[in-house]
């Protein structure tokens, strides 16, 4: 394979998974890893992806990118909805209690599954918190749902409340599940997002939940976004749409996480 070739072969794969490893490339197109790394510094060169510890990721996906919540809701929708449908599965008509919902489109995909919860018991409601406006919006009108909608700031980008009033409301709590998703999780560095406030509000509901559950996708699986919100022992549970790679998947057990393929 010529090295155009292969960098195109590069692209469409970072395209599919938002990150490629070295050792990986190497084994698939049957070449030395002193080539991939120099496929990946020309790819650079020219604004196609960006160098990472032992890879590469888009050049979308650096620590600081961050898309808005429209252009989020294209992207991984078939993995989003396979997480929010497990995720569901955790608050059967038999759940008696609260749970919290991050800002996110994999929180609002979950949200759209409870959006038709019923109780077992007649006349019984789950109670669900959320600092986003647009999980709110999807909720507001559901028969069986208490909805508690925090207050504070409005992000643009993400249309969630963020800032020290918000924390603040939410260390006054304590729900019994927290759905929270992250930008990256990785082995060495845990949960991460681009924003400090934004992080500061997932931290405080993995403090206040009884269980915390972190929901991300493949493509957040090793990546590393700027801000560090949390540690994988700070979290219970994992929710994704595939199973974790060998470094990331030890940590996690190391950490007594349980992962839930969906």
């Amino acid at each position: 394979m010529y090295a155009l070739e292969r960098h195109d072969s590069i692209t469409d794969l970072l395209r599919a998974e938002g990150r490629v490893v070295v050792a990986d490339l190497a084994a698939r197109f049957d070449v030395t890893t002193e080539t991939i790394r120099r496929d990946l510094d020309a790819l650079e060169q020219a604004g196609r992806l960006q160098r990472v510890h032992g890879g590469a990721v888009a050049s979308g996906h650096t620590s600081v990118a961050e898309l808005s919540f429209a252009e989020r809701q294209e992207q991984q929708t078939p993995g989003k909805t396979a997480i929010a449908r497990a995720a569901a599965r955790l608050v059967p008509p038999t759940f008696v209690g609260s749970v919290a919902l991050d800002a996110g489109t994999t929180t609002a995909a979950i949200a759209q599954e409870l959006a038709s919860w019923e109780p077992e018991t007649p006349g019984g409601h789950l109670t669900v918190i959320t600092n986003a406006v647009p999980i709110a919006a999807l909720l507001q009108q559901s028969p069986h749902i208490e909805l508690h909608l925090l207050g504070g700031r409005v992000r643009g980008l993400t249309s969630a409340a963020v800032g020290s009033a918000t924390v603040d409301q939410i260390a006054g709590l304590r729900p019994d599940i927290a759905f929270v998703g992250a930008n990256g999780v990785s082995a060495g560095f845990g949960l991460s997002t681009p924003d400090e406030l934004e992080g500061a509000v997932k931290a405080a509901y993995l403090r206040a939940a009884r269980r915390a559950v972190a929901v991300v996708d493949a493509t957040k699986h090793g990546a590393e976004a700027l801000v560090r919100f949390g540690r994988l022992d700070e979290i219970d549970t994992v929710i994704t749409d595939q199973a974790p790679g060998a470094d990331l998947a030890r940590a996690l057990a190391d950490s007594d996480v349980e992962v839930i393929v969906a």
